[in-house]
């Protein structure tokens, strides 16, 4: 069965979303892709205080993880971001934006917290997904 995915970037009754869905209704097969940060493959930081360079790297790092379930950003149907410092939104915006199709964005939520789980990481980024049923 092939995954079908629905994008509702601005509900009757609500604001039109600015890069992202307030709703997105998938069937198919769910992929849950842990928070992914700025970490290269021998585990150190890429782009230390540099939100660009990391959020880069955390979209490569998202993307390696979709491909390994056979998913694609274009499968992604929400992203949870997480930032130390949410004045950086536009940089990972600018990033995602490059992954993500624009015209149906995944739904999406930004959260400032006081710290991620190692100094010098300044954004996460989870994905859901849902990709075609074998």
């Amino acid at each position: 069965m092939a995954s079908q995915s629905e994008f509702h970037r601005a509900p009757d009754g609500m604001a039109a979303a600015n890069g992202y869905s307030h709703a997105v209704a998938a069937t198919g097969r769910f992929v849950a892709i842990a928070g992914q940060v700025a970490m290269d493959e021998h585990g150190d930081l890429v782009g230390e205080g540099d939100p660009a360079a990391q959020a880069e790297r955390v979209f490569e790092n998202l993307r390696l993880a979709l491909a390994a379930v056979g998913a694609a950003f274009t499968d992604v149907v929400k992203f949870g971001v997480f930032t130390t410092d949410i004045s950086m939104l536009p940089a990972v915006r600018e990033v995602r934006d490059r992954y993500v199709d624009t015209e149906r964005p995944p739904a999406s939520t930004a959260v400032q917290v006081g710290a991620l789980f190692r100094p010098g990481y300044l954004l996460e980024i989870e994905a859901f997904a849902i990709v075609d049923v074998e």
